[in-house]
């Protein structure tokens, strides 16, 4: 019997030889960086003679890998590939399947440093996030593989007399696997391994800011013992080779986690029937959000202070979950405000690498832009910026964390996605307020409200509209099995990863019904099956 799922612990970097393993990943990693990737399509290694490079967010010109530029033909050789590798593979049992996943878990922790390392130097990522990251792989893992076992098991169903009934769960097909680059390994093994231990095939194209680390992950896969062609890395032009196989005939879902953008237009493309298509695509998807902490006039403002800066620049704001509106009661908005600033100017901002560093860069020049921008149209709107505001674009994609208060509900940094490390802080007049501009987006994945009020916080389970909603503590930080992530509205399907219900987006249900006849016993029965 399997053991009972736990969630992976967090290294303890204050302890010398914890420090010191990082550091010795952190120089293997950088004496590895700039070589060639390819592309993997059912097992064989292909160079497409066009390349493109990852490049170190926190020095702008260092290449951490080249990769190739997959073309139409080779995309459409990918989807072909894992739907011939789909007959073979949803055959495989589910024990086989999920002691794959057991066996990739125990891989990463033998390596956990090592793929920290590549967040690092790729993403511009913390020493505590990236091992936080690579956690929540290991966990996807550990708990994904138990999932199967549960779904595998007889399923309860109404009993009646003369029938034996029985419900399985069987696999959709290929899967077209988007992940995005701020959990690079997370949700980007998340959706792979969902896909494959619940029988499916892969396309993985990963993000072409955060390819390196997914190539890592792929090659744990195959060390792990995944055969050839359930798992195709394709790395290329969302907007060439992305629409190509989520558009093929072959393809039965795309699993996507990105931008509301690029989500719809996924969503819109994955909708229409092409020619030889025999299914209805299914897309799961999770896409952003506008989070907001509500601090109620009845709270240890100290608390909520800690917990806001933390959900807000936490790996540079670059969170779909991240803090980026503070609602604060009129009565105690100026005394938060100051334990806001106060914390945010506490924050180091430079080298990953260094152990010391707080936040880094952003991850490229676009996001670069994009975050100053609007910390100049928050101004525009009449904010104040009271802490940060300023960026150096010379190195690397280095941002202030910035607060900006006084901002109005309808703001445009109040209700668009900034993904940065920018605080709107905004005043309301009491909870019912608090509440209204809290929902006042077209978003709904996580919120978070500090209050000694239990009336108010149970108001709040009922009213915020958001998928993850959390009660006198920060907004960031799920736990897989702990916190089921995913949210409503604009920010996706709420499709609940690393939850009781993940998997069972990856499957259809089967119910077979066998008529008992007289005298024919359980034994025969069960042979005959």
């Amino acid at each position: 019997m399997q053991d009972e799922f736990r969630n992976e612990s967090f290294t303890d970097f204050s302890r010398e030889e914890n420090a010191r393993a990082m550091r010795e990943a952190i120089e293997r990693v950088k004496s590895e960086l700039g070589r060639e990737y390819p592309l993997v399509i059912g097992g064989e290694r292909i160079t497409t003679g066009k390349t493109f490079d990852s490049l170190n967010p926190a020095k702008k010109t260092e290449v951490v890998g080249r990769f190739q530029k997959a073309t139409e033909e080779l995309a459409r050789a990918a989807v072909e590939k894992a739907n011939e590798t789909f007959r073979s593979w949803r055959n495989t049992s589910p024990r086989q399947r999920a002691d794959l996943l057991f066996r990739v878990a125990g891989l990463m922790r033998e390596r956990r440093h090592y793929l920290s390392a590549w967040m690092v130097q790729e993403v511009a990522k913390t020493w505590a996030e990236a091992d936080g990251d690579t956690a929540e792989a290991i966990d996807f893992c550990d708990f994904y593989a138990r999932e199967m076992l549960r779904y595998a098991s007889a399923q309860p169903l109404t009993k009646i007399e003369g029938e034996d009934n029985r419900l399985t769960y069987i696999p959709l097909g290929v899967g077209v696997v988007i992940p995005p680059w701020n959990f690079p390994l997370a949700i980007m093994a998340g959706m792979t391994v969902a896909s494959v231990v619940t029988g499916n095939t892969v396309v993985l194209k990963p993000s072409s800011d955060a390819p390196a680390i997914a190539y890592k992950f792929f090659e744990l896969l195959e060390e792990a013992g995944m055969p050839p062609g359930v798992v195709n890395f394709m790395t290329g032009s969302g907007a060439e080779v992305g629409d190509v196989v989520v558009d093929h005939p072959l393809t039965r879902y795309v699993a996507f986690t990105g931008s509301k953008e690029i989500g719809l237009r996924i969503n819109e493309r994955a909708a229409k029937v092409h020619k030889g298509q025999i299914w209805i695509k299914r897309v799961v998807a999770e896409m952003g959000g506008k989070d907001a902490i509500i601090v109620d006039a009845d709270t240890d403002l100290d608390e909520a202070a800690t917990g806001v800066v933390q959900s807000a620049f936490g790996f540079q704001g670059q969170k779909c979950s991240a803090c980026s509106r503070a609602i604060i009661h009129t009565d105690v908005y100026e005394p938060m405000l100051e334990r806001i600033v106060e914390r945010t100017q506490k924050l180091k901002l430079g080298d990953p690498a260094d152990p010391t560093t707080s936040l880094s860069a952003v991850i490229n020049n676009k996001a670069f832009k994009t975050i100053s921008d609007y910390v100049e149209k928050g101004k525009a709107d009449g904010g104040r910026v009271v802490a940060g505001g300023g960026s150096d674009g010379e190195q690397g994609y280095f941002i202030e964390p910035t607060v900006i208060a006084d901002v109005k509900p309808g703001d445009r940094i109040e209700q668009e996605e900034i993904f940065g490390p920018v605080l709107a802080v905004i005043r309301a007049r009491d909870f019912d307020d608090a509440l209204r501009i809290a929902n006042d987006t077209e978003y709904g994945l996580t919120g978070a409200v500090y209050t000694n009020d239990h009336a108010k916080l149970e108001r709040a389970s009922r009213e915020f509209h958001a998928g993850n909603l959390y009660l006198n503590r920060k907004c960031t930080g799920a736990l897989v099995g702990v916190h089921p992530f995913g949210g409503f509205n604009m920010s996706g399907t709420d499709s609940k990863a690393g939850g009781r219900d993940y998997l069972g987006l990856f499957m259809q249900a089967k119910v077979v019904s066998e008529k008992i006849r007289p005298g024919y016993s359980d034994k025969e029965k069960r042979g005959a099956i």
